[in-house]
């Protein structure tokens, strides 16, 4: 069974940084995409970034040059989020996606930005 735990949220002021990790564990095919999408209170969840294995990225509109994603290996995954706004707040998942198993999700990490 595959398992994701994030970690790395908090509190934090706004324009300041916060860097998410993000572990899974199981039978993971090293051919995957693992990605954060994020969830304001009473709106959709939405893509934030995510990176396949091969190291192709692929950013939000709104985090673009403020955000990154990076990968060490097939398991884990990291957001550095820098420049925080107030209205970035929300919980943040982190997923797994692959060709033949589906995808997972983690339980998320409450990331609050503060004005």
């Amino acid at each position: 069974q595959v398992q994701l735990v994030e970690s790395g949220g908090g509190l934090v002021q706004a324009g300041g940084s916060l860097r998410l990790s993000c572990a899974a564990s199981g039978s993971i095919p090293s051919i995957n995409t693992m990605g954060w999408y994020r969830q304001a209170p009473g709106k959709q969840r939405e893509l934030v970034a995510f990176i396949t294995s091969g190291g192709f990225t692929n950013y939000g509109d709104s985090v673009k040059g403020r955000f990154t994603i990076s990968r060490d290996n097939t398991k884990n995954v990291a957001l550095q989020m820098n420049s925080l706004k107030p209205e970035e707040t929300g919980i943040y998942y982190c997923k797994l996606s692959t060709k033949w198993q589906g995808d997972f999700w983690g339980q998320g990490t409450q990331v609050t930005v503060s004005s």
